[in-house]
């Protein structure tokens, strides 16, 4: 009797798990590469630009400071003494108001408004302070009732004001920016004063940042700038 082959023991046709897999199987993706080559290459350069974009991502610096706030002494909407050294340590956003503007200051409370509802929404630790430009009217009392109906939060957004002649010192000689005298519209009880509308950017030191429009590409700018001057602040530059 003759002997007898061993049996196998993988049955026909099956690939023993040992083995490597057949060069069609190894070769997935380039077989998906040549029948899809800008589909696979759009996968690839969008994994590309996101894993890279970290690493590229260029942060602009602060603005430059371009002269200083000088001393002065006013007083909040709580009638409690308002200085340039309650604000040291603190980057600000400073705007000019009256409060029984008929023009302009609507537009101007609305856009320090909207700064304020940034700064919260993204934890930005940035304060606000609103300059009256008529102290003969906006005593504390008119200013905290202002600031309340307007939606303020009174504990980072101050309302100032003072003497006609401290605040002419602090705005037209401090910031540099126009405050005339009041003027009647008509025959009604109702004035105007001519004021800058322009917001400005304060970092802790005191040191003017540069001055924004109120329109959205101006709040825009002056958010973004905001956080640089802060991130500088943090780093000790």
């Amino acid at each position: 009797m003759s002997a007898k082959a061993p049996a196998s023991t993988e049955s026909a046709g099956e690939r023993p798990p040992w083995a490597p897999p057949p060069i069609e199987e190894r070769n997935w993706f380039l077989r998906l590469f040549m029948r899809n080559p800008y589909l696979v290459a759009f996968f690839v350069g969008i994994t590309f630009i996101t894993v890279m974009r970290p690493m590229t991502r260029h942060v602009p610096d602060a603005p430059a400071v371009m002269f200083q706030v000088p001393e002065f002494e006013l007083v909040d909407q709580d009638g409690q003494p308002f200085n340039l050294e309650a604000m040291r340590g603190k980057v600000w956003v400073a705007g000019f108001i009256f409060t029984s503007c008929p023009s302009v200051c609507p537009k101007i409370s609305r856009s320090m408004l909207e700064l304020q509802e940034k700064f919260e929404t993204f934890d930005v630790d940035a304060h606000l302070i609103s300059f009256s430009v008529d102290p003969e009217t906006d005593t504390p009392d008119v200013l905290k009732r202002y600031g309340t109906t307007l939606g303020a939060d009174l504990s980072r957004w101050s309302f100032v004001t003072g003497d006609r002649a401290a605040m002419e010192r602090l705005v037209v000689g401090g910031f540099k920016l126009a405050m005339d005298e009041p003027k009647p519209i008509d025959e009604t009880s109702m004035y105007d004063i001519a004021h800058s509308t322009k917001l400005v950017l304060i970092d802790a030191e005191g040191g003017i940042r540069g001055f924004y429009s109120t329109d959205e590409l101006g709040l825009d700018e002056i958010y973004h700038r905001t956080q640089h001057v802060l991130r500088d602040m943090r780093m000790g530059k």
